[in-house]
């Protein structure tokens, strides 16, 4: 799925790869290399496991760290382009990854996540011009470093429910996700 829009001036392609997640960079190659791009004009947004529920890191290159779709965006693109991590937390145990990774956010998730998604929503202009430690600033001011550390029994109760597995997984349709995304596109560019 490929969306086109402009922000704060610069002209942006948002894709969401239909393949395996495991397959990204199948989808991915193949957009740069008809765009004519380098892996200098991607940044991947992507969970991540090894970070706090509610924390943000910005790094360009580096290992996939077990990431199956980072490994294929590697294999098909290269690693020399910026990841966006979101924080995802930990379920406590290897064998709830599988459906904490695939299940869909608890309500008591909603609590940093929302703010979270906005702030970066806010922000996006700032990484668009490689601004990433302006963007960290700004974004830590907006929501603070990890506003799951200060929750932690609510953390702890919705990754249990995150990782139980469900007779039928559905992929929303809606959600923060969805309207981070429709607010980043309908952004008027500011006028000076």
């Amino acid at each position: 799925m490929i969306a086109d829009g402009v922000i704060d001036g610069e002209k942006v392609l948002l894709v969401k790869p239909q393949t395996y997640m495991n397959l990204s960079g199948q989808s991915i190659g193949g957009i740069l290399r008809f765009h004519k791009l380098s892996p200098d004009n991607l940044l991947v947004i992507h969970d991540e496991l090894d970070l706090p529920a509610g924390k943000v890191r910005i790094k360009k290159g580096g290992s996939a760290g077990g990431h199956n779709g980072l490994k294929s965006i590697d294999g098909h693109c290269g690693k020399d382009y910026r990841r966006l991590r979101l924080g995802i937390g930990h379920p406590g145990h290897k064998d709830m990854v599988h459906h904490y990774v695939l299940g869909n956010f608890a309500k008591a998730d909603e609590a940093w996540l929302e703010p979270l998604l906005d702030a970066i929503s806010d922000h996006m202009p700032l990484l668009l011009k490689g601004e990433d430690s302006t963007f960290m600033n700004r974004l830590t001011a907006a929501v603070g470093d990890s506003n799951a550390e200060a929750k932690p029994e609510k953390k702890a109760r919705s990754h249990i429910r995150a990782a139980r597995p469900s007779a039928k997984p559905a992929l929303p349709q809606t959600g923060p996700m969805t309207d981070m995304l429709k607010k980043l596109f309908s952004r008027k560019p500011d006028r000076e």
